[in-house]
């Protein structure tokens, strides 16, 4: 792979940085962490601000309302934008990052119409509805029935660890539309209004004390037909290419946010003497080549992931993730080593980060369940039995 940058590539670097410089002063503050329809609000606001300005969807293809932007362009904004401290994508992280996505290599043209342009303008927010009570890392043991009524499915059950339930305008939901077929066979992937009749929305409060999260109580609530994406019962396979997005590009932005953090963490730890610590000076050297191996390893999935062949990554995804998972958390017990006391101290920059971050060897798929696609997808090892 030819890492160095073109002269077409730096003047897009170039350009992005002014406009950054020239519209992030402008920002309002960011609404507190539980302030959800103010968080709403400042997302698509910022969105919209992307949108207007060319670099909303910057990597989705042309024919999907993206910007079809190289795979290098695609680094340089995320690398851009995070350097910047400008918005992540927020509330808009399901819609952007799993949902349209998926809509945009397996949807129908009407489908793309319909929700693609505003999710990348932030006029819609969607929300995902995948795990249940009993069907978290096994999910395809899901229960959540669909059973067609003429021009609708018929939809009852459970889902738990809904993203941004609370606030979404949409669900992307997987629902057993065949209970007679084999598990994985008799699954269809359908868009969800959340606004029907029957969805309650019961908010989860984490450790962390934020309510990203929620129940999803779903009483015979109507989706029309044309809400599914996919054919009927082939929704796994749809499902896969979702999760290849999740796990394979959804995180790369916030691999350059651990590499600026661990950058602080040892300015920190110069000014308050804990660099005299040699234990911890090997472990935040170790954590840099980690992360710089992990960035090398984005760059390889985001150009493997490319706009002409559906932007869909592949199995190296899974790789990213297992590790990534683990990096993160390994980085935020050093941040507790480096604030000492202060990282009881849950107003202190980095222990919100630390509770959020040991969820990401379940989020997204466990790490046990990573090390069995890896296993077998991968190194073409036999399956456990």
């Amino acid at each position: 792979m030819d890492l160095t940058y073109t002269e077409e590539e730096e003047a897009f670097r170039a350009r992005l940085r002014a406009w950054l410089a020239k519209v992030l002063p402008t920002l309002p503050a960011r609404p507190a962490a539980a302030d959800w329809p103010g968080r709403r609000a400042y997302d698509a606001a910022w969105q919209r601000m992307l949108c207007d300005a060319g670099y909303a969807g910057l990597h989705w293809p042309r024919d999907a309302g993206g910007q079809g932007a190289t795979p290098t362009q695609h680094l340089i904004f995320l690398e851009e934008t995070e350097l910047a401290g400008a918005p992540y994508v927020g509330a808009n992280f399901v819609g952007l990052l799993h949902a349209g996505p998926t809509i945009a290599v397996e949807g129908s043209p009407e489908q793309r119409a319909r929700w693609l342009p505003p999710i990348l303008r932030g006029d819609e927010i969607w929300c995902q509805g995948f795990s249940e009570p009993d069907a978290g890392s096994d999910l395809a043991a899901l229960r959540t029935r669909a059973v067609r009524d003429g021009d609708a499915y018929v939809v009852t059950g459970s889902k738990i660890w809904t993203s941004h339930a609370e606030i979404a305008d949409w669900c992307e939901l997987l629902v057993r539309t065949d209970p007679a077929a084999p598990r994985h066979r008799g699954i269809s992937w359908l868009a969800m209004p959340m606004d029907a009749p029957g969805v309650t929305v019961r908010p989860l409060r984490t450790l962390a004390g934020s309510t990203e999260f929620a129940e999803l109580f779903l009483d015979e609530v109507r989706v029309p037909v044309g809400n599914r994406v996919g054919a009927e019962n082939d929704g796994w396979r749809v499902t896969m290419v979702t999760l290849s997005f999740e796990r394979g590009t959804a995180f790369v932005g916030e691999v350059v946010a651990c590499r600026r953090v661990l950058g602080a963490l040892a300015r920190t730890a110069r000014a308050n003497g804990r660099w005299d610590d040699a234990v911890l000076r090997r472990r935040l050297g170790r954590l840099s080549a980690e992360f710089t191996a992990l960035w090398r390893l984005t760059q390889w999935n985001v150009s493997e992931a490319q706009p002409d062949g559906g932007g869909v990554p592949g199995v190296g995804g899974s790789v990213f993730k297992l590790r990534y998972s683990h990096a993160r958390q390994e980085l935020y017990d050093a941040a507790a080593e480096v604030l000492g006391a202060g990282a009881l101290d849950a107003d202190r920059e980095w222990v919100a980060d630390r509770l959020s971050s040991l969820s990401y060897t379940i989020a997204a798929g466990t790490s046990q369940i990573q090390q069995n696609i890896v296993a077998e997808r991968i190194l073409g090892l036999p399956k456990g039995r």
